[in-house]
């Protein structure tokens, strides 16, 4: 399987956060994984940042986020060029799938933990 370089949006601490489950199965499957969040942290070992940060070569964003709160990050996730955005249960946005697609970026509607345990990651 090929490993994507993943950036989790939203990124928690708190493992009853499904961001959280994410961040421990991302890692588990041999991704590597990039986080932020509202608050900066650790958990399994992956730094969570405050804001966004700079990387490179980002394959997917997932998103835990609600639309609402995605608005500060539009210019940050178009910026990183990434193959594709996993919207999560509930982060579902029509206005940064429009920008997203706009520039060839892939959008799914999509459970990042359903498609890392059937293998569709």
């Amino acid at each position: 399987m090929e490993k994507k370089k993943t950036l989790v949006l939203g990124a928690s601490e708190n493992p009853d956060r499904y961001s959280n489950m994410a961040l421990y199965r991302l890692k588990a499957a041999g991704h590597p994984v990039v986080a932020v969040g509202n608050r900066s942290g650790e958990a399994y070992g992956i730094p969570i940042h405050k804001g966004p940060v700079e990387d490179s070569d980002i394959h997917t964003i997932t998103i835990y986020l609600s639309p609402e709160n995605q608005k500060p990050y539009y210019d940050y996730i178009l910026s990183l060029k990434p193959k594709r955005i996993i919207f999560n249960p509930g982060t579902y946005n029509p206005e940064l799938i429009r920008m997203a697609e706009s520039k060839g970026i892939h959008c799914e509607i999509a459970c990042n933990l359903v498609l890392l345990s059937t293998g569709q990651y």
